[in-house]
């Protein structure tokens, strides 16, 4: 009998037709009776809930294609392993900004897809006149002037403020207020965007979005008229970000703030956390008649945005750690078996002549990503315990 290590998954064999979950994730979920279907070596070995009685003290020999496995003790990790895609994030709800213009005259310059444009910048031209980004969450409605008030008004005051048109012993970012401080300030970016200068700032003139952008899609095309209400461009924020469509059956296990690693294409290594995670569930069925592949967004921001160079819309590997435990003793999952009346064991080495007993375990934390997870019972580090030979 051959003695395997168990840093690595066993290959599994599994046919093409067999659902893309982990057998011991489904198991855990119900599957506890009957027959569980464990992947192994080339084919589908049957683990019979009953074959081993529950007192636990079965003395029997392992059979051909089989291995043993040292149980490990030590750090374990619960992972899910996804593939992701990497993009710039876009809206809370996933859907690009859409830039719509409300000035009127002929377009005289739209900028190019990927474009990042900052707060303050000049986004698009109509008749040669600037129309400036003012980040801000509530979209341009109104002319503003001094006397007015709202929220409109702060997200301009910091704009200004942030832009190094006033020093905030001049102009307060947080106030609500536009008063002489903010027709001053507003006078200085009008200047060096070479629009009016008029201490206001009337509708059409600036666009209100949440904040940087980088323009995906251009819907305005230079020499045509510019018809107020309809879009110019969608765009997103300049934020790197990854999302992953997880199993709708795996949206408990993963939670805000939890770590991740992401594999970039040419295989550098990059960390990130999840910043949010989606409410509706989209399934890739007819109809969405296959409720197996629903699946919900997670997206990921990445901790070192400049890792990922310039990439857009590139597949990456993604883990996620979801959480952790310092001291445990830790077997493959494969080593599971089923045991009359419910519950699990693992069938362990006891002598040098292949001969091995039956040992009841508790599970604990499942590393999903390496195919480990965490007993208690009767066994101590570096007993060898019984799974399928690869």
């Amino acid at each position: 009998m051959a003695t395997a290590e168990i840093g690595a998954p066993a290959s599994t064999g599994v046919p093409p037709e067999a659902p893309a979950r982990p057998w011991w994730r489904r198991k855990r979920r119900g599957l506890l009776g009957g027959v569980a279907v464990v992947a192994a070596g080339g084919g589908l070995v049957l683990a019979v809930t009953g074959l081993y009685g529950d007192d636990g003290k079965s003395t029997t020999r392992a059979g051909d294609g089989t291995a043993l496995a040292a149980v490990q003790e030590g750090p374990l990790s619960s992972q899910v392993d996804q593939s992701g895609t990497l993009s710039y994030s876009a809206g809370t709800d996933g859907i690009p900004y859409s830039v719509v213009n409300q000035a009127s005259g002929i377009y005289t310059w739209v900028p190019a897809a990927g474009t990042q444009v900052d707060c303050g910048e000049t986004l698009y031209k109509v008749s040669e006149k600037p129309v400036i980004l003012i980040c801000g969450s509530t979209p341009a409605y109104r002319n503003l002037a001094a006397g007015d008030d709202g929220k409109d008004v702060r997200a301009l005051n910091k704009t200004l403020v942030n832009g190094g048109y006033a020093d905030r012993s001049e102009l307060d970012p947080g106030s609500d207020h536009f008063g002489a401080a903010t027709a001053a300030a507003l006078a200085k970016l009008q200047d060096k965007r070479g629009a009016d200068v008029t201490g206001r700032l009337n509708l059409g003139q600036a666009v209100f979005l949440p904040g940087p952008l980088r323009v995906g899609k251009v819907m305005a095309v230079n020499g045509t008229g510019a018809g107020k209400g309809r879009p110019v461009m969608a765009a997103s924020s300049n934020r790197r970000e990854v999302t992953v469509k997880l199993d709708a059956s795996q949206q408990s296990e993963v939670k805000e703030g939890d770590q991740a690693q992401i594999t970039l294409p040419d295989n550098r290594i990059t960390s990130g956390v999840v910043r949010r995670i989606g409410t509706v569930a989209t399934s890739s069925g007819k109809d969405g008649s296959d409720s197996g592949s629903a699946t919900i967004p997670v997206y990921i921001t990445l901790k070192h945005p400049k890792d990922a160079g310039t990439l857009d819309q590139a597949p990456v590997q993604v883990q996620i750690t979801t959480d952790g435990v310092e001291h445990a003793l830790i077997v493959p999952v494969t080593a599971l078996i089923g045991r009359a009346g419910g519950g699990y064991a693992v069938e362990v080495a006891a002598g040098d002549r292949g001969q091995t007993r039956i040992v009841p375990v508790t599970l604990g934390l499942f590393d999903d990503a390496n195919g480990r997870v965490q007993v208690s019972g009767a066994l101590s580090a570096n007993d060898r315990v019984v799974v399928p030979s690869t």
